[in-house]
Protein backbone atom coordinates (compact mmCIF):
# COMPACT_ATOMS: atom_id res chain seq x y z
CA UNK A 1 0.00 0.00 0.00
CA UNK A 2 1.50 3.35 -1.03
CA UNK A 3 0.49 6.80 0.18
CA UNK A 4 1.15 10.33 -1.00
CA UNK A 5 3.50 12.56 1.05
CA UNK A 6 1.50 15.69 2.07
CA UNK A 7 2.57 18.85 0.27
CA UNK A 8 3.98 17.05 -2.77
CA UNK A 9 0.64 16.71 -4.57
CA UNK A 10 1.24 20.15 -6.11
CA UNK A 11 4.09 18.59 -8.09
CA UNK A 12 1.65 16.30 -9.86
CA UNK A 13 1.04 18.70 -12.77
CA UNK A 14 2.04 18.28 -16.40
CA UNK A 15 5.62 19.32 -17.02
CA UNK A 16 6.65 18.92 -13.33
CA UNK A 17 8.16 15.98 -11.45
CA UNK A 18 5.63 13.30 -10.57
CA UNK A 19 4.52 12.92 -6.93
CA UNK A 20 6.76 11.11 -4.49
CA UNK A 21 5.29 7.85 -3.19
CA UNK A 22 6.67 5.75 -0.34
CA UNK A 23 5.20 2.55 1.04
CA UNK A 24 4.82 1.96 4.80
CA UNK A 25 7.40 -0.84 4.60
CA UNK A 26 9.91 1.49 2.96
CA UNK A 27 9.15 4.23 5.48
CA UNK A 28 9.69 1.91 8.47
CA UNK A 29 13.14 1.15 7.07
CA UNK A 30 14.14 4.63 5.88
CA UNK A 31 13.26 6.58 9.04
CA UNK A 32 15.30 4.51 11.56
CA UNK A 33 18.27 4.36 9.18
CA UNK A 34 18.16 8.15 8.63
CA UNK A 35 17.87 8.81 12.38
CA UNK A 36 20.75 6.43 13.15
CA UNK A 37 22.92 8.05 10.45
CA UNK A 38 22.17 11.56 11.75
CA UNK A 39 22.84 10.57 15.36
CA UNK A 40 26.09 8.79 14.43
CA UNK A 41 27.26 11.82 12.46
CA UNK A 42 26.46 14.13 15.39
CA UNK A 43 28.30 11.92 17.91
CA UNK A 44 31.36 11.58 15.65
CA UNK A 45 31.47 15.34 15.02
CA UNK A 46 31.33 16.04 18.77
CA UNK A 47 34.06 13.44 19.45
CA UNK A 48 36.46 14.69 16.79
CA UNK A 49 35.89 18.38 17.54
CA UNK A 50 36.68 17.77 21.22
CA UNK A 51 39.88 15.96 20.21
CA UNK A 52 41.13 18.87 18.11
CA UNK A 53 40.50 21.57 20.71
CA UNK A 54 40.58 20.09 24.19
CA UNK A 55 39.40 22.29 27.03
CA UNK A 56 42.33 22.63 29.35
CA UNK A 57 43.49 24.83 32.17
CA UNK A 58 45.33 28.02 31.42
CA UNK A 59 47.03 28.26 34.81
CA UNK A 60 49.03 25.07 35.36
CA UNK A 61 51.14 25.98 38.42
CA UNK A 62 50.55 29.43 39.93
CA UNK A 63 48.77 29.65 43.33
CA UNK A 64 46.74 26.49 42.73
CA UNK A 65 45.60 26.47 46.39
CA UNK A 66 43.81 29.80 45.88
CA UNK A 67 40.25 29.90 44.46
CA UNK A 68 41.18 32.93 42.32
CA UNK A 69 44.57 34.40 41.45
CA UNK A 70 44.53 38.18 41.84
CA UNK A 71 47.43 40.64 41.83
CA UNK A 72 47.09 44.33 42.56
CA UNK A 73 49.68 47.07 41.99
CA UNK A 74 49.73 50.77 42.77
CA UNK A 75 50.56 52.97 39.79
CA UNK A 76 53.08 54.89 41.90
CA UNK A 77 55.03 51.66 42.56
CA UNK A 78 55.34 50.61 38.91
CA UNK A 79 58.07 53.03 37.91
CA UNK A 80 58.39 54.02 34.25
CA UNK A 81 57.46 50.61 32.76
CA UNK A 82 56.09 47.21 33.84
CA UNK A 83 55.67 44.06 31.73
CA UNK A 84 53.08 41.54 32.96
CA UNK A 85 52.57 37.92 31.91
CA UNK A 86 49.33 36.91 30.17
CA UNK A 87 50.25 33.33 29.20
CA UNK A 88 50.56 32.04 32.79
CA UNK A 89 53.86 30.28 31.95
CA UNK A 90 56.29 32.84 33.40
CA UNK A 91 58.65 31.71 36.18
CA UNK A 92 58.50 35.31 37.49
CA UNK A 93 54.67 35.53 37.42
CA UNK A 94 52.95 38.01 37.45
CA UNK A 95 55.87 39.56 35.55
CA UNK A 96 56.73 38.41 32.04
CA UNK A 97 59.94 36.46 31.45
CA UNK A 98 59.33 35.73 27.74
CA UNK A 99 57.85 32.25 28.33
CA UNK A 100 55.02 33.13 25.94
CA UNK A 101 57.40 32.69 22.99
CA UNK A 102 57.82 28.96 23.72
CA UNK A 103 54.10 28.62 24.52
CA UNK A 104 53.16 30.26 21.20
CA UNK A 105 55.56 28.03 19.25
CA UNK A 106 54.20 24.84 20.88
CA UNK A 107 50.50 25.70 20.63
CA UNK A 108 50.16 28.06 17.66
CA UNK A 109 48.79 30.69 20.06
CA UNK A 110 49.65 34.38 19.74
CA UNK A 111 49.61 35.60 23.34
CA UNK A 112 52.02 38.31 24.48
CA UNK A 113 52.66 40.39 27.60
CA UNK A 114 50.76 43.36 28.98
CA UNK A 115 53.09 46.38 28.90
CA UNK A 116 52.28 49.41 31.04
CA UNK A 117 54.31 52.61 30.57
CA UNK A 118 54.07 56.00 32.16
CA UNK A 119 53.49 58.85 29.76
CA UNK A 120 56.42 61.18 29.37
CA UNK A 121 55.27 64.78 29.19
Amino acid sequence: MAFQIPGLSALNKPGLIQGFKVSKDQLTTIVPVAVAAALSTYILMRYFSSQSSPKSRVNMTINKDSPKVVHSFDMEDIGSKAVYCRCWRSKKFPYCDGAHAKHNEETGDNVGPLIIKKKTS
